[in-house]
Formats: structure tokens, sequence, C-alpha cells
């Protein structure tokens, strides 16, 4: 009961760092997103796969279920077969950037989720969509890494646990889609 009992007085400290204004920046980033038809492309490692494949799902049909404007996200991390022949036949820093060679045009949004904010094959991803144009956001924790600053919205979790990390980037991703659905749960 110890362990638990630390665990969640930390997480609620973690959550407590979460910058707000930079939240609801990121829900202003999505709505324009959505009104301006652009694609929104996310993607991370590990948990943060995880993550982003979640994230993706609840706006797909959390956040545009019975709506007029829909949003268009795709989660990279979620793109198995592609991911794997990409690692195996050219380097697993160039998962991610090569799909978004693929399909980001200018004015898209590129976001990456990324516990350390090190992950080369995030870094490199938003360095290359930053060139082209597309607007950048960073979910990150620990220091933040390469990422926090190599993006025009960074989302920072100051804790350096990374499960404190990746809830409290959950509760982010979360706040952004029920704001879309107005608290209504569909299904």
């Amino acid at each position: 009961m110890a362990f638990a009992r630390d665990y969640k007085q930390r997480l609620l400290a973690a959550l407590e760092t979460v910058d707000l204004d930079r939240v609801e920046a990121l829900i202003d980033v999505f709505r324009r997103a959505r009104d301006e038809d652009r694609q929104i492309f996310v993607f991370g490692n590990g948990g943060s796969a995880a993550t982003a494949n979640h994230f993706a799902c609840d706006i797909v049909k959390g956040a545009s279920y019975g709506q007029k404007k829909r949003f268009k996200i795709m989660s990279l991390a979620e793109q198995i077969p592609t991911l794997t022949a990409y690692s195996n036949d050219v380097g697993y820093e160039s998962v991610f950037v090569e799909p978004l060679k693929n399909f980001a045009r200018p004015g898209d949004i590129a976001m990456a989720i990324s516990g350390s904010g090190n992950s080369e094959n995030v870094v490199q991803a938003i360095n290359y969509a930053n060139s082209i144009g597309c607007y950048t956001v960073g979910l990150s924790g620990l220091s933040g890494g390469r990422l926090r600053p190599s993006v025009d919205l960074s989302v920072h979790i100051s804790d350096d646990h990374m499960g404190r990390v990746e809830d409290a980037h959950f509760v982010v991703c979360h706040m952004v889609c029920y704001h879309f659905m107005d608290g209504q749960v569909v299904g």
C-alpha cells in the first residue's frame, strides 16, 4: 500500500507540472488542423507509441464520430510493416521520417511523444517536419532532451520517472480529445 500511495502522490505532483496554457494551445492547434483539413501525424517509441496509437484512435472515433468536421490523424507507430521494413532495410532512426516524406505537407501537424526527448527517430522526424513547414508539437519528460527545444509547441512533464511521464502524457492527450467531445463519451 505504501508504494501505491507514494506513486499516486508523485503522479499528482507530476500532473501539477503540466502547463495548462500549453494544453490549451495544443487544443487550438488541433482545432485549426481540423478546420483547415490538415493531416496530423503522431508518433513515439515503446509506451509513447502505445499512447500515440491510443490518442489517434480517440481522435478518429471519439472526437470525430458524428461530427460535420472530422480530424485526419494517423499514428506512424501503428504502421508495423512499414516500421519494420525501414528498421530492417534502412535503420531504425528512419522509421518516422520516411513516412512523413510520403505524406506530410506544409501546414500539417507532426506530434512527437517521447519520455526522454532523445530518440533519434523522433528527433529526425521533427527536424524534417520543421524543414518542410509543418507545425511541430512535442510531449516530453525528464529533461526534455533534444525534442523540447526543437518543436513549435512543447508540452513538458517535469518528472524523472518514465512511468509518471507516460501517465501524464496520456492525461494531456485525453484533455485534447475530450475537449472536442464536450465531455460526451460515445459508445
